[in-house]
């Protein structure tokens, strides 16, 4: 008898871990509070267009990359991509001509020698550091190890060519700076700390040497950045193709309100379903939580369970993480400019009220790519923000910081796009009050937590809880946020799962 999982959630991670087990041979059941699977890489409709609601752009598709295996193991269709090449135009304060992160690694190098003078020994060695990275990550390690079989798989991923990057396990960017005499390059810094914010959550002095090099490396040929045809909606789509190919079910609009455990290691989840509010009891041999940790730990009702009290702590001690206030916006074609990137930053002079560093992340349709009509395109232009001030406010203060924020972030966009009564089609935004409504995030947070030295890798927090049988997976664990990052996750759970009895 097959044994049975329940997977909380039905965001990326969830469907990864769900389809692969149902593939794998379990009786998989998913159930995700939203009506729309996908979590914040899903999408919404209005008037015609087509809105990624958090993620837009998708990584790991390249022959050898997480989702190109997932997809290869289910047995299901890649999406239809293009490159996106640039990966980013970056512009700096007061500055006319961006900052091109190209796609070929010639034309990369040559940008940033044009952009960033003398910096070259500092970008060599992050290039150092991401091949021996991403070839440790390709052996499929389990960071950061809990038991024997933890241990094994990270030993075997381990090879003459990883030890280069253990001299800088403890560096940060800004660390690294210093040891080539650039920190006091005012303007290398400012793109790396913009750059890192968007990735990492943390600035260049904040953000773990070895996970930058991957973040800021993993854009390059044979690697890449991808706009998906259609919409982001459409990665979700195939996962569940492949769930459902292979057995698993999914229900949707469906809360989990609480997780108990049970003396025969087994686990039970409460959970109400939405439309009629009523509650009901399921059990499983494994629970797969796809839910950031600070929603898992007010899941879990075990209070008996050794070592929970201090999981609790460390999460309770995790700084803050932050929020986004995001515009979307249905656009005819003439606001765009030609030859417009697919992805942009925009960083301004610091102003109270867009943001914490002040900066708008832009992503821009193409045309004829599904998500709007016939010469029309869509902007979605996402700035970090800190979820406190969103939250315990009166409906009226927030409505109106609301209309504050939306105010300047299309007065910002209207310095490149043409954005005008005439142009505007459509125009809505989101708050971390939103992402809360409607993802159930924990004060709508996003991008899991920042990656520092202390919670990057073997400081992370791990796929393995300290409830038997109870996983995480999503963009609180190893590697981190991103499509790809919470496939890898799925991925070693999964594992995890099928080799609980080693010792």
């Amino acid at each position: 008898m097959s044994k049975k999982v329940i997977v909380i959630g039905a965001g990326i991670g969830g469907l990864t871990a769900g389809a692969l087990l149902a593939r794998r041979g379990y009786n998989v059941t998913i159930y995700e509070q939203a009506y729309v699977p996908g979590g914040c890489a899903s999408t919404f409709k209005r008037r015609g267009f087509t809105f990624d609601v958090g993620a837009t752009q998708v990584a790991g598709l390249e022959p050898g990359g997480i989702h190109h295996r997932i997809f290869e193991e289910l047995k299901i269709d890649l999406p239809s991509v293009t490159p996106c090449d640039p990966a980013c135009a970056v512009f700096l304060p007061g500055e006319t001509q961006p900052i091109n992160v190209w796609r070929d690694p010639e034309k990369w190098q040559q940008e940033r020698q044009k952009q960033f003078p003398g910096s070259e020994p500092f970008w060599q060695l992050l290039a150092k550091l991401f091949q021996a990275s991403w070839k440790f990550q390709g052996r499929d390690p389990v960071l950061p190890p809990r038991n024997l079989w933890d241990v094994w798989q990270l030993t075997t991923a381990l090879r003459l060519d990883t030890l280069i990057t253990v001299p800088f396990t403890f560096m940060t960017v800004g660390d690294a700076l210093r040891l080539y005499g650039l920190y006091n390059d005012r303007r290398l810094k400012t793109f790396l700390d913009l750059q890192l914010k968007l990735y990492s959550q943390v600035n260049a002095d904040e953000t773990a040497l070895l996970y930058a090099a991957t973040a800021l490396g993993v854009s390059q040929e044979p690697q890449g950045l991808y706009h998906l045809q259609g919409s982001m909606q459409i990665l979700s789509d195939r996962l569940v193709e492949g769930l459902e190919k292979h057995g698993g079910k999914l229900f949707t609009g469906y809360y989990v309100e609480r997780i108990e455990t049970l003396e025969n290691n087994k686990s039970q989840i409460i959970i109400r379903q939405r439309k009629t509010e009523k509650t009901f009891t399921k059990t499983a041999d494994h629970i797969v939580a796809n839910v950031p940790v600070q929603n898992l730990v007010k899941m879990i009702d075990s209070p008996s369970q050794p070592g929970l009290n201090l999981y609790q702590q460390r999460v309770e001690k995790l700084p803050e993480a932050s929020g986004a206030f995001v515009i979307y916006l249905g656009v005819k074609d003439e606001a765009i400019p030609k030859n417009c990137p697919p992805h942009l930053q925009f960083l301004y002079d610091y102003d109270e009220v867009i943001g914490e560093n002040n900066s708008l992340f832009v992503s821009v349709s193409k045309p004829k790519d599904g998500r709007s009509p016939e010469g029309q395109r869509t902007i979605i232009a996402s700035s970090f923000t800190d979820t406190q001030i969103w939250n315990n406010i009166s409906e009226e203060k927030y409505q109106q910081l609301k209309q504050e924020y939306t105010i300047e972030a299309i007065a910002r966009l209207s310095n490149y796009f043409q954005l005008n009564s005439d142009t505007i089609i459509h125009q809505e935004a989101a708050t971390p009050r939103t992402f809360a409504y409607y993802t159930a995030r924990d004060k709508g947070i996003v991008g899991g937590i920042g990656q520092r030295v202390s919670t990057f890798g073997p400081f992370g927090i791990a796929t393995r809880t300290p409830i038997k049988n109870l996983w995480l997976v999503g963009d609180s664990t190893h590697p981190g946020e991103g499509t790809a990052g919470v496939s890898y996750s799925a991925l070693t759970a999964v594992r995890q799962i099928e080799n609980k009895n080693f010792i």
